[in-house]
């Protein structure tokens, strides 16, 4: 699995969500100062509303995980999907061994 570098840097996308988040009263509605927003600075106006929504989480504005917690869901399912692995790896072995004690008994 390869790792994506996102093409836009954390301070780019702090920058666009507070210019959304300063300037949505001289727009009709919040969408039209994303969508005014991100023409300026060449992204997507659904990715623009996309951090504004995740930053209104972290800030606490709106229900559901903060990125702390998608992060740590995250590390913890990476951490089980091992855990996971290395049990059927151990299970696998575990019956190998048995079967070959089996064998060499009844070679005995």
């Amino acid at each position: 699995m390869t790792k994506r570098t996102p093409p836009y840097s954390p301070e780019v996308r702090a920058r666009a969500v507070r210019m959304v988040l300063d300037h949505q009263g001289e727009h009709a509605s919040q969408y039209a100062a994303i969508r005014s927003i991100a023409q300026k600075i060449g992204c997507s106006g659904e990715t623009l509303r996309n951090w504004v929504r995740q930053a209104e989480r972290d800030q606490g504005l709106r229900a559901g995980s903060t990125t702390d917690e998608r992060e740590r869901i995250k590390a913890l399912e990476r951490e089980n999907r091992e855990l996971r692995q290395a049990n059927e790896i151990l299970r696998k072995a575990s019956a190998y061994c048995a079967q070959a004690e089996l064998d060499r008994r009844s070679r005995s």
